[in-house]
């Protein structure tokens, strides 16, 4: 089983981006499904996830201007990132509970987001 996140760039103050992660392989069934985001000399954290029925939760810090979604036909998660500041740059990492041979965490490689003018 892989995630492969993708949708990272360069963006400027008060822009936008969106995020994608497909799940691929021997896959049954994937539970939650979560982007997390670490800044350097930060430490990880969570930015927003979603279960497999659509209840969503967010980091205060970007409640109102961020939506994840998740395409369950298509084992992909999504992240909607609106009115993008300078403090949301960071390296942004999937995150998912995956059924396949075994119940496990996957994360994926990461896709880096910057916010510069």
């Amino acid at each position: 089983v892989q995630l492969q996140a993708s949708g990272g760039g360069l963006v400027q103050p008060g822009g936008s981006l969106r995020l994608s992660c497909a799940a691929s392989g021997n896959i049954l069934s994937i539970n939650s499904m979560a982007w997390y985001r670490q800044a350097p000399g930060n430490q990880r954290e969570l930015v927003a996830s979603i279960t497999s029925g659509g209840s969503s939760n967010y980091a205060d810090s970007v409640k109102g201007r961020f939506t994840i979604s998740r395409d369950n036909a298509k084992n992909t998660v999504y992240l909607q990132m609106n009115s993008l500041k300078p403090e949301d740059t960071a390296v942004y990492y999937c995150n998912a509970y995956i059924i396949a041979t075994m119940y496990m965490n996957y994360w994926g490689q990461g896709t880096l987001v910057t916010v510069s003018s």
